[in-house]
């Protein structure tokens, strides 16, 4: 794999990080009912969360001497009240950036930087941990 291939990948990582951290900041505002009392902090955290793997990823990019993407992935941001519909949106982000993580940790295989092998495995395993959250808050 080439470092061209590799910060193609990391670019597709950024733009899912760049959305998720829109769609949670966005649910966080807008869930409703009981449900807010505890979701309204994990939406937060998550774009916290999001934002500071966005960081972690753009800084890996122009280590690489990539330019980072500025804009969020476009898959759409689906606008709901209802926590049920939020945490299955979750579930479809966080799903798809794990798949982008594990395929960037291959890649970085070839490449033989350890310690970016480190940051990226660190961002694959908090993105695993959100998809097992998400799984068993959905019972």
């Amino acid at each position: 794999m080439t470092e061209h291939n590799l910060i193609q990948t990391l670019n597709d990582a950024l733009g899912w990080e760049l959305r998720a951290a829109n769609m949670y900041a966005h649910y966080a505002a807008n869930i409703r009912g009981i449900h807010r009392l505890q979701l309204s902090p994990l939406f937060t955290e998550e774009a916290t969360e999001s934002t500071m793997h966005a960081d972690i990823v753009r800084k890996a990019i122009v280590k690489l001497g990539g330019i980072p993407v500025t804009e969020r992935n476009s898959h759409e941001i689906i606008h709901t009240t209802e926590y049920g519909d939020m945490l299955v949106h979750s579930l479809e982000t966080e799903t798809k950036a794990a798949e982008v993580y594990a395929a960037i940790m291959v890649e970085l295989e070839s490449v033989g930087d350890q310690d970016l092998y480190d940051a990226i495995e660190q961002i694959y395993l908090a993105e695993l941990r959100s998809l097992e959250e998400l799984r068993l808050l959905m019972g």
